[in-house]
């Protein structure tokens, strides 16, 4: 039951914020899928005792190949796609938690948790850079190809 509260949840999550910000009805099944395949590979992860920085990282890389997938298929901007997928991996709870303790005077605790705001933005951040890199080298490689075909 756990996994279908996951998934329903996420799905919903991503097509909300998707509604709020007023992108194209088509493209809101994609998102939600998006969506919820990065979560669900979060909290997969997650479960199975990966570090949080390297299930964000390897999460925002995934929804960064899919959103360019259905950027390509269905010819809307790849922004479309990876703003809302992220809604459920932003490290809000945490942000909030900080502050709380800062200014309950709870040093500790404040810095633990912007720590993990931190790590947790700073991966989400690394991902998306490593699907850029890649998603250029592939345009290198299908070009160069296209060129060297056109020569012979």
């Amino acid at each position: 039951m756990t996994i279908f509260i996951q998934v329903a949840f996420s799905f919903l999550s991503t097509i909300t914020f998707g509604i709020l910000t007023n992108i194209p009805k088509r493209a809101l099944i994609s998102t939600g899928i998006t969506g919820t395949i990065g979560w669900m590979l979060y909290w997969g992860l997650r479960e199975a005792s990966w570090g949080l920085g390297f299930s964000n990282f390897l999460d925002a890389f995934v929804i960064g190949c899919l959103s360019i997938y259905f950027s390509r298929h269905k010819k809307m901007p790849m922004i479309i796609f990876n703003i809302p997928s992220l809604v459920p991996l932003v490290p809000g709870g945490p942000a909030y938690k900080a502050v709380r303790e800062l200014v309950l005077g709870d040093n500790a605790m404040a810095a633990e948790n912007a720590v993990i705001v931190l790590v947790t933005a700073g991966a989400i951040a690394g991902g998306f850079l490593v699907t850029g890199v890649v998603e250029n080298l592939i345009q290198k490689v299908k070009n160069h190809s296209n060129a060297t075909r056109k020569k012979a």
